[in-house]
């Protein structure tokens, strides 16, 4: 229905004949014509004649065409009645008129019809898109129910695997207490047979050595008896001759003597000569005196012999008794010996009970530590499944609330046009102004324009504060193509002026409100819902670095774990030999002679510059990969330094760009995507998301190097021709291990890959990113940025160490006074040294951050301090060149190294921090050492939980002093 206003000449007419009507010619056919209300217009007087009253309203209205000429008249309230077709009269010029105001209101009729059906039309098009809408939110939830359906079937085959590790766990456990009774078992038979075949052969031993004392002292009586008897005998029987001899003698003197005697007498008788008697007897006698003699003395000799003889007997009676009293003593001590091993049977037999009853304890212990760890881990899994469910339900509640927002904003879009379908019905039905009074007429749509400049309105509210979240994009752009536009603007200010539509005060553009620019406000629902998912995020890592803690603790002791590529032998000191500068010398042949310098001073690993031909002259552009004539020297310069190294027992680590390369030749289309070379790989070698490299590969698997095409490492003949490389530089140029580039650009798996195959002694990854800052300053807390370290030297499998970028950012502000940074809320070091000290590799500057280039340089006053710090402490420290031999540090840094050699630290020893304030830094690093930072006043003697005996080995006043334990 559409409303028009009753021109003015038909008024003066129903004036001058003193009757409200209206005929039936000005009316249009289905309209109805309303004269203004006495509340909103001026009364008018109706003047004639000796009649003096109040107008009254008069409507007319048909239902016919406008040809027909019957009409109704309404009468007042007097009960006046008039009939229209007989007493009307009409002028012809008045009913032109009023013939042309009729087919203007058709015309407008019609293009109000029209727009009505677009209208109609567009209304349609909104509801489908809205159902369009309702359907996509039914599939998101839809999709939101499905992943917290497979969250909870994961979650409960987690629980069932650890269930099931449980029981295999607890089956090891017993099959490992009775392998160990069987072997207590065995060992206790063991032990005995060993004591009784010890103790069997020491038995035997001292029986054989007393039966041989035995035997040697009989035999020695015999053989003294022997000669004893002989000797006697043979003395008695010369004795006995010599007397026989001498008696023989006497006889035959005697019968000599008688001769003489008869002889004498017969001289006497026969008067022979006396004198010549005498004589002769006298001979004789003197002969016998000798005989005599001679037997004196053989008997004074014999009587020596025998004087002998008893002394020789006495010597072997004594020897026999001492032989007595050593086969006794022997005897005494084979007891002695039989006691002592009895008791030391005893003894064993105690310490192998106190060994399985100790063996029982600690497999009960184990027992209840495994439990306790089990029943910790069952209550972290059930801890995360419930984190699960509440992370699903308030999901569901976000998907919930999403829905909800969704919808208020559909009914807000519909809201607001509608309420340009009003303005644009308002702006098509405004008539010509009447008159210019403050009795305007604003009766067209209902009074819409009141409601929706009205202040207590709700949707003005809407109009002005918004929604309270963000609309999607596909949203936006839905709504931004059925969003009604604004009437078409006058060009012209005549044109403005003398159009014949009132002018509405509609806002600008930039002033009404879209869904498509709002943004987020403060306590918005959904940004309540991203920080509640991030602290459930939080919760899962932090339940995750839990059981990978009770994991670690299960596995092997660092002594009983194989050397791996990450750690080398664990007491590697790594060496920079380059900077920024070196590749304008001959390189290679200056750095060789420092081999033997560098190994004197505790240095076990040489890090050399990159080694394949480059288009930046520093190496890290490389281009053809075999071709190693490089700024720095020739192959056979490269070899002969290498050589060098390894004459003193250095590893040689090669600096190899794995991540990019520069192509040789140019594409059709005039991007350099081919390479020449031995490796002469194609676009297919560079990764698709490459923008300026036009590759033809897989998307990249980590961040992109803007400077040279990243290579696609998910190739396959990529990856063989990488091996391949690696291992020629193995084993013709005999580099022994790789410092790995810019390895944010490729997933760490192809370097577990690659080092699996060419098996380095030692590998180290520069994963290189900023700390997090606040307000310029650093941030306390790190433990993100160490984390995305862990994680790439976790994809890596652990075959790869990473340089701490973590703690080189920390000493920078700790030194100054901050030593509070160096120490976490667990107490450990902040860096990754903190959380897997074997594969960090500790450094303060490199190629990079000083030389020349100095994008991130140490301060130069806090050097010493700093090596100080790395020197002592696990993970694997790294020494830069300039440090070493310009800077004038080179005696400082080998004491440190002396100081670390000397306490038997590696990268895998032990921290306890004691202090670490804004005064000083103190910690004990392994059993032997203790060192402090700062002018904090401090000493092994007064710190009560430090025992020992220590002795000062390096005092450097405020910087730092060393201690080691005596």
């Amino acid at each position: 229905m559409g409303t028009i206003l009753m021109p003015g000449a038909t008024l003066g007419i129903l004036q001058q004949k003193n009757i409200n009507f209206v005929s039936s010619l000005c009316l249009v056919h289905h309209h109805s014509l309303i004269f203004p209300p006495a509340r909103t217009r001026k009364r008018r007087l109706l003047n004639n004649g000796n009649w003096n009253r109040k107008s009254r309203t008069v409507v007319f209205s048909t239902v016919d065409d406008s040809n027909d000429s019957s009409a109704d008249m309404v009468v007042d309230d007097d009960g006046f009645m008039l009939r229209g077709t007989e007493d009307l009269v009409v002028e012809e010029n008045e009913l032109v008129a009023t013939k042309k105001a009729l087919s203007e209101a058709r015309a407008r009729q019609e293009a109000i019809e029209k727009e009505r059906d677009q209208l109609l039309e567009e209304l349609a098009q909104s509801q489908a898109k809205q159902q369009e809408h309702v359907a996509t939110i039914l599939r998101d939830k839809e999709v939101a129910i499905t992943e917290l359906e497979a969250a909870k079937s994961l979650f409960h085959n987690k629980l069932q695997e650890s269930v099931e590790e449980k029981f295999t766990l607890e089956s090891k456990l017993v099959l490992a207490k009775q392998d160990a009774v069987e072997l207590a078992v065995q060992v206790e038979k063991l032990a005995e047979i060993a004591f009784q075949q010890a103790t069997s052969h020491i038995l035997e031993d001292a029986q054989r050595r007393v039966s041989a004392a035995e035997t040697s002292a009989a035999e020695a009586a015999f053989h003294i008896e022997e000669q004893v008897r002989i000797a006697t005998e043979g003395t008695i029987l010369s004795i006995v001759e010599q007397s026989k001899d001498a008696i023989e003698k006497a006889l035959d003197v005697a019968e000599k003597a008688g001769d003489y005697a008869t002889r004498a007498v017969a001289v006497f008788t026969d008067v022979i000569n006396p004198v010549d008697e005498i004589a002769s007897v006298q001979s004789e006698n003197i002969k016998l005196q000798g005989i005599v003699n001679d037997l004196e003395s053989q008997l004074l000799i014999t009587r020596n012999e025998i004087a002998k003889l008893k002394v020789e007997l006495e010597q072997v009676n004594a020897q026999a008794k001492a032989s007595e009293l050593r086969a006794e003593d022997a005897e005494k001590a084979l007891l002695e010996f039989q006691e002592s091993n009895r008791e030391m049977t005893i003894q064993r037999e105690e310490e192998i009970n106190s060994l399985l009853e100790k063996m029982k304890k600690d497999a009960a212990e184990k027992k209840k530590a495994a439990s306790k760890a089990f029943k910790a881990e069952l209550e972290s899994i059930k801890a995360a499944i419930k984190a699960a469910k509440e992370t699903a339900h308030s999901r569901n509640e976000a998907y919930m609330r999403r829905c909800e927002a969704l919808q208020r904003s559909l009914r807000a879009s519909e809201a607001a046009s509608k309420m340009w379908k009003h303005r644009a019905e308002i702006a098509e039905s405004l008539l010509l102004k009447e008159e210019e009074d403050e009795d305007a007429i604003y009766i067209v749509n209902g009074g819409r324009i009141d409601l929706l400049t009205d202040d207590d309105s709700q949707k003005w509210k809407l109009l002005s504060d918004g929604p309270r979240r963000e609309t999607p994009h596909w949203m936006a752009r839905r709504i931004r193509s059925i969003r009604p536009k604004f009437p078409p603007r006058k060009i012209d200010v005549s044109e403005a002026l003398t159009s014949n539509f009132r002018p509405l005060d509609l806002p600008k553009p930039d002033e009404v409100w879209s869904i498509a620019q709002e943004k987020l406000k403060e306590r918005d629902t959904l940004i309540e819902h991203v920080i509640e998912k991030e602290t459930i995020e939080k919760k899962r890592k932090a339940l995750e670095r839990a059981l990978q803690r009770k994991t670690i603790q299960w596995q092997k002791t660092p002594e009983e774990t194989k050397l791996e590529p990450g750690t080398g032998t664990g007491r590697e000191i790594v060496f920079q030999g380059f900077n920024w500068e070196s590749w304008r010398k001959q390189w290679y042949l200056d750095l060789a002679p420092k081999a033997a310098d560098l190994s004197r001073c505790g240095v076990t690993a040489v890090w050399l510059p990159p080694p394949t031909e480059s288009v930046a002259p520093q190496g890290y552009m490389p281009s053809d990969l075999y071709n190693l004539n490089s700024a720095y020297g020739s192959m056979e310069e490269l070899k002969h330094c290498v050589e060098e190294m390894h004459s003193q027992d250095l590893l040689a680590l090669g600096d190899v760009v794995l991540n990019h390369r520069c192509a040789q030749k140019q594409s059709p289309n005039g991007v350099w995507n081919i390479y020449g070379g031995k490796l002469a790989w194609g676009p297919e070698a560079i990764v698709c998301d490459d923008p300026n490299f036009q590759g033809k590969g897989n998307p990249s698997s980590g961040d992109v190097f803007h400077a040279a095409p990243n290579i696609d490492h998910s190739q396959n003949f990529v990856r063989r021709d990488i091996k391949d490389w690696l291992n020629w530089l193995r084993n013709d140029i005999g580099f022994d291990g790789w410092r790995l580039d810019f390895v944010r650009g490729f997933s760490g798996t192809y370097v577990k890959e690659y080092i699996e195959a060419s098996n380095p002694a030692f590998a180290i990854g520069e994963y290189w990113d900023s700390l997090a800052y606040e307000h310029g300053s650093l941030c306390y807390n790190q433990d993100v940025h160490r984390q995305r370290i862990v994680n790439w030297i976790n994809a890596t499998g652990g075959t790869s160490s990473a340089f701490d970028v973590t703690t080189k950012g920390i000493l920078h502000s700790a030194l100054h006074n901050q030593y509070w940074r160096l120490i976490d809320p667990q107490g450990k070091p902040t860096g990754v040294m903190g959380w897997w000290p074997s594969r960090a590799v500790t450094f303060l500057e490199n190629h990079d951050t000083g030389s020349t280039q100095g994008h991130w340089p140490f301060p130069r006053d806090k050097l010493t301090q700093g090596y100080a710090y790395i020197l002592t402490h696990p993970g694997t420290p790294t020494i830069f060149y300039d440090h070493f031999y310009d800077f004038g540090f080179r005696d400082v840094i080998t004491e440190l190294i002396e100081a670390r050699r000397r306490a038997g630290i590696h990268c895998r020893s032990s921290v306890k921090i004691y202090h670490a304030n804004n005064e000083g830094y103190v910690a004990q690093i392994g059993d032997t050492l203790v060192m402090k930072l700062g002018h904090f006043d401090w000493n092994p003697s007064k710190e009560n939980n430090l025992d020992g005996s220590w002795q000062k080995f390096v005092d450097k006043g405020s910087d730092y002093q060393l201690w080691l334990r005596q």
